[in-house]
């Protein structure tokens, strides 16, 4: 199968239509949500709309993040608003808790839900929202002990300091007898990427851990929901990492898309995030958009985050936007296609009879049969 045909396009979505005021299922209490990174501008639109509601929010800051003036500016807007006098903001400061948490120790994330339980009394939702994305290919992630860091760093932040916030929470939802776990992921679950080969193993671990889980917690009535926007969601509201680039990998050289040259050209837009290209340099930067185009951008993913957070019913999995859907639906209409194509190898050596080996003999046989041939051969007994 070819890359190029299933490579998920990196560019900007296209947004046609102004998302809907948020939508909530039907519930009968507020609910406490648990969000495991809070100071994306995802998560800061998110949990005002979680507040607006009257949830409660459990806002995990991450250590490494917290320091930082221009990550964390717009949440301490957000907790400016909810100590404010302002009659919308009402009630806002006793409904929020903010815990700096670092997910990559698995003693925090087990601090972080008990102090959640403590001060609210419960978690129905954990939102598993950390991301960054590292961008390299293979072989540039592979050329000095610094690249070849990144590959267990991406891990430690995607997979890894998930899980541990899951494992943390898993007694508190099964003595509830209820939870939700939702998982904020990409469509980089689905299709790979050139250039960001690390970012979408990461993110496949993440979900075939949470498909097996997802069996695992059935019977204590914890629901798990992957949801999966286009992968310059979570890209561009969280730290990109650029690896030192080869010159084998040039767009002028390689033909496949070349993500690196289109993050590189949104930093660009910016003066204070603009780079240049390094073959010696590991490049960090946090994509800084007008707050109207982070609005556009975010809108589908949290309104699709509000709606299913805490469904009776919610899906196993949620494809956001028409373009994710659409590049799924290509995926998966070319494993299908391919599947067809060599579904004789794949029955060749069944032990058991099936209809699937059948269909596939028959098929076979009517493709060898010569052509005017209508009858069958028989050989005379002697």
């Amino acid at each position: 199968m070819s890359g190029k045909k299933n490579a998920e396009s990196s560019g900007p979505a296209r947004h046609s239509h102004s998302v809907p005021a948020a939508s909530f299922p039907t519930h009968n209490s507020p609910r406490t949500w648990f969000l495991t990174s809070s100071l994306t501008p995802l998560a800061v639109r998110l949990i005002r709309q979680l507040l607006t509601h009257g949830d409660y929010v459990v806002a995990c800051l991450p250590t490494h993040e917290i320091e930082h003036d221009d990550r964390s500016a717009e949440f301490r807007e957000l907790v400016n608003e909810c100590k404010s006098n302002r009659k919308d903001r009402e009630g806002w400061k006793d409904r929020i808790r903010s815990i700096r948490c670092d997910g990559r120790v698995m003693g925090q994330c087990s601090a972080a839900v008990a102090e959640a339980k403590h001060v609210f009394g419960r978690i129905d939702i954990l939102l598993c929202c950390t991301s960054e994305a590292i961008v390299g290919t293979v072989e540039e992630l592979s050329t000095t002990p610094a690249t070849q860091n990144l590959v267990r760093d991406q891990f430690e932040t995607i997979f890894f300091s998930q899980v541990n916030f899951i494992k943390a929470s898993l007694p508190t939802f099964r003595a509830q007898h209820t939870g939700h776990i939702m998982i904020l992921t990409s469509i980089g679950g689905h299709i790979g990427t050139p250039g960001m080969a690390i970012y979408t193993a990461a993110t496949w671990a993440l979900e075939g851990f949470c498909d097996s889980l997802a069996y695992e917690v059935a019977p204590f009535n914890i629901k798990v929901t992957i949801v999966q926007p286009h992968k310059e969601i979570q890209s561009l509201t969280n730290k990109i990492i650029f690896s030192p680039s080869l010159p084998h990998y040039d767009s002028e050289n390689n033909p496949a898309p070349s993500v690196r040259d289109i993050l590189t050209n949104v930093l660009n837009l910016n003066p204070e995030t603009a780079l240049e290209p390094s073959e010696t340099e590991i490049i960090q930067r946090y994509p800084k958009l007008p707050p109207s185009t982070m609005d556009r951008l975010v809108g589908e993913t949290v309104y699709a985050l509000t709606a299913i957070g805490g469904h009776e019913n919610p899906p196993a999995r949620h494809i956001v936007g028409f373009e994710g859907a659409e590049a799924v639906k290509e995926k998966l209409k070319t494993v299908t296609e391919e599947l067809e194509d060599f579904v004789e190898a794949s029955v060749a050596v069944d032990i058991f009879e099936s209809e699937l080996k059948n269909e596939a003999t028959q098929d076979t046989q009517g493709k060898a049969k010569p052509e005017g041939g209508g009858g069958s051969l028989s050989t005379a007994s002697t």
